[in-house]
This record gives structure tokens, C-alpha cells and sequence, in this order.
């Protein structure tokens, strides 16, 4: 209870901040959600041509990316740090928050929110409603989709990044760890073969972030239900074990800065 009370004085915290420039803030959420729509014309175009690529028609590519950019908008304005945890091991800020009787991972990636990703965040939703497969049903298992991808995905940014701990400087790793979860996170996974699908679970757990919460969202199982708790639920536990493991080794940078 008193680190969801710690939480909340974050994120609102964080939303004062962004919201001082109210103008910059809008476009910033609305020229999101027009990047996301340019971005889906292409599949728009591709389905217009191809209708149904092994199952995968321009309705399920809807609620996949639905799922996909509201997961990846959530991280974004509530743990938008994330995005630059190495730097922040690498540089020794880590500092600061090992000054402060909060939960040091938790408080890190939650002290900075992105502006951008609330347009991500509700184009999700549009993305979904426009999929023509809206039932009220359909979208309380949306939202559970997205809570499973928003945890997938945060917790593989972790991991990539708090290799910092043994190997330094992560923003080229990382980049491209960002690139390979977002690109194929959005491809229909009938497309893969049986080693590039057990990458997709696993190495690069793309499809626990876009296929397989999508999938849920069509037809409710309850298999389905505990593949993506579950996934969500090693992943988040293995990049906390791994964070803690390396703050065992972290080196101070010499003096407390406060992140802007």
C-alpha cells in the first residue's frame, strides 16, 4: 500500500511536469498518434492487396498493434525511465535513488514519464475500436493484453539495460533490443518457423507482447490467460533478479544527482 502511495505521488508528480507546457504536451500526444497511423497505413496497403496473410487478416493487425502501441505508451508515461536505465547505471546516478528508502528500481524507472506516450496509449485503444471486433467483453480482455504487454516489456528493457552493471555503456545494446521487440512484436507469428517462434517467447519475447495477448483479445481460454500472466510474471521476476544482482557490483558516481 505504501509503495503504490509513493507511486502515485510519482506519477503525479510527473504529470505536472509535462503538463507545464500544455501546448508542447498536446501536440506531442496528437503528433504520436498521427506517426502510429502513418506507420499502420503500410499494413493498410498491404492488406488491401494481400487480404489474409496464413490466418492473419488487416482486423487482427489492428488489435495486435492496438495492444501493442498501448503497452508500449503505458511503460512510456508511467515508467519512462525505463528507456534510459543504462545510462543512468552506467553514469553512477543511481545514486540519488539508493539515497532514498524507496524501492531503487521501481522508484527509477517510474521518476521520469514520456509526454509522447499517452498518444500511443489511447491510439492503442482507437486502433482497437476501428479492428471491428469491439465487444465490451473483447475490451475488458484488451486491457489485460495490455497490462501483460506493458509488463513484458518493461521487464525486457530492464534486463537489456541493467546489463550496464558488467558491460558499461547499453544505448547501442539497447536500441537495438527496443528496434527487434517493437518490429517483430508486430508480424503475424504464423509467419515464423518453430525455432524463430521459440526466439519470440523467449530471447526476444516479442510475441508475449503483441501475438499472443492479441489472441486472447479474439477468443477469451484460459489457457491463453495463464500463458501471458505467466510470461509477464518470469519475465518481471527474472529482470528484478537481475537488476539486484548487478546493484551488488555497482560502483557510485561519486555524487547525488537529481534526474530531469
Amino acid at each position: 500500500m505504501k509503495v503504490l502511495k509513493f507511486l502515485l505521488a510519482v506519477w503525479k508528480a510527473n504529470l505536472q511536469s509535462v503538463m507545464e507546457y500544455r501546448m508542447a504536451f498536446i501536440l506531442q500526444v496528437f503528433g504520436m498518434m498521427i506517426n502510429n497511423a502513418i506507420y499502420f497505413l503500410i499494413w493498410v496497403i498491404y492488406f488491401d492487396r494481400f487480404k489474409e496473410v496464413r490466418g492473419w487478416g488487416l482486423n487482427d493487425m489492428f488489435v495486435t498493434y492496438g495492444i501493442i502501441a498501448s503497452g508500449f505508451g503505458l511503460v512510456s508515461v508511467l515508467f519512462g525511465n525505463v528507456f534510459n536505465l543504462g545510462d543512468v547505471i552506467a553514469r553512477g546516478r543511481l545514486d540519488y535513488y539508493l539515497s532514498m528508502p524507496r524501492p531503487v528500481l521501481l522508484h527509477t524507472i517510474a521518476s521520469r514519464s514520456i509526454a509522447s506516450g499517452l498518444g500511443d496509449f489511447t491510439y492503442g485503444f482507437v486502433s482497437y475500436g476501428l479492428s471491428g471486433q469491439y465487444t465490451w467483453d473483447g475490451l475488458g480482455r484488451f486491457l489485460v493484453g495490455t497490462l501483460c504487454a506493458a509488463a513484458v516489456f518493461a521487464a525486457f528493457m530492464i534486463l537489456v539495460q541493467s546489463l550496464a552493471f558488467w558491460i558499461g555503456n547499453t544505448t547501442y545494446l539497447s536500441s537495438l533490443a527496443l528496434n527487434a521487440m517493437l518490429t517483430f512484436s508486430i508480424y503475424p507469428i504464423t509467419l515464423f518457423d518453430n525455432t524463430a517462434k521459440l526466439i519470440l517467447f523467449t530471447l526476444i519475447p516479442a510475441a508475449l507482447m503483441g501475438a499472443l495477448p492479441a489472441e486472447f483479445v479474439h477468443s477469451f481460454t484460459w489457457g491463453t490467460l495463464a500463458e501471458i500472466f505467466l510470461g509477464a510474471l518470469v519475465f518481471l521476476g527474472l529482470a528484478v533478479a537481475v537488476f539486484h544482482l548487478g546493484l551488488r557490483r555497482y560502483e557510485s558516481g561519486s555524487g547525488i544527482q537529481v534526474e530531469v
